[in-house]
């Protein structure tokens, strides 16, 4: 991770909650309290070898000593999952950097809520808060099969809140028959594989603006609207940086001395946000909403680029 905002903490407990699922309790290394966060807040693991990965807190966020998040095993990962099922155990410190929220619960007086996988990580503290606000709500909640299903015990005490469906005993989810018609007093909130999110992007297309919001893992697969180089102008220093293609923003400004905090360099953590000032960014990340880019005024510069050519940013 590139920035200032990066700690150490201490593994104070590892479990195991499915198959290929372990979580992890982090407490902070000096035995002070942790940073406040909100449901569908991410960290950021700073691991040995410089693997550095984002995972959803998923524990009590009233517990200001005591982080949990859980770590899917990805054989065709680049070797974090791994890194941490096979060798990091109870006892060692590692870095940690946040947390962040690009997945933030609004208020709303019933949720919709549809996870698959892994994806049920930072569902699991927004369904406590509904439940503390006293709001309606159900979850739909899918995996390949019920033994890779991650925290299928905690849910259990929702009783019929909750629907558990295993895709080798039910098939797919049915999402046009959980999500029904769109609702102004609902909001649906989907985290899971890339599958997953399309069905559910099919399923609500034509749906009121900011009624589905959903985090993605993996980035988009998209290409760039511009082949060419362009020049990004760096308003605070007075200075202009081209960007070839094939390299990022943030690569580019880097060499122009311009340390962008950033992280995941996917575009799927938003920690690189920078504000445009002039230009259309041509947004390529999985964090920015349909507004968010329609509006124009902010990029993740780890992966977006220009739709013109010259950007001015506000670096």
């Amino acid at each position: 991770m590139t920035g200032a905002e990066n700690r150490t903490v201490r593994v104070a407990g590892r479990h195991r909650e499915s198959d290929g699922v372990v979580s992890l309790e982090l407490v902070a290394a000096d035995g002070g309290r942790l940073p406040d966060w909100t449901p569908g807040a991410h960290v950021d693991l700073v691991l040995p070898g410089g693997h550095t990965r984002q995972y959803s807190l998923c524990g009590d966020r009233w517990d200001a000593h005591r982080y949990r998040v859980a770590v899917l095993r990805e054989p065709a990962g680049r070797g974090g999952s791994g890194w941490v099922h096979d060798r990091l155990a109870v006892g060692d410190e590692i870095g940690l950097g946040g947390p962040r929220n690009n997945f933030p619960l609004v208020p709303a007086p019933r949720y919709l809520f549809v996870a698959g996988g892994i994806g049920i990580t930072p569902i699991l503290p927004m369904i406590t808060t509904a439940d503390l606000l006293g709001a309606d709500w159900a979850l739909l909640y899918g995996g390949r099969t019920r033994a890779s299903m991650a925290f299928t015990r905690e849910l259990a005490v929702h009783a019929d809140r909750v629907r558990i469906v295993p895709q080798d005993e039910h098939g797919l989810l049915d999402l046009p028959g959980f999500l029904g018609r769109p609702t102004p007093d609902t909001r649906v909130y989907g985290c899971g594989p890339a599958p997953l999110l399309a069905a559910l992007a099919e399923t609500t297309a034509g749906w009121p603006s900011h009624t589905v919001r959903t985090e993605r893992f993996v980035p988009r697969a998209t290409g760039p609207v511009r082949d060419t180089a362009f020049a990004v102008h760096l308003a605070r220093r007075g200075t202009e940086v081209t960007v070839p293609p094939g390299r990022s923003v943030l690569d580019a400004v880097a060499d122009a001395g311009v340390d962008v905090l950033s992280s995941c360099r996917q575009g799927t953590c938003g920690t690189c946000e920078t504000t445009v000032l002039a230009g259309e960014p041509d947004h390529r990340d999985s964090v920015l909403d349909d507004d968010e880019r329609a509006a124009a005024d902010c990029m993740l510069v780890c992966v977006s680029r220009s739709v013109g050519p010259r950007l001015v940013l506000d670096l």
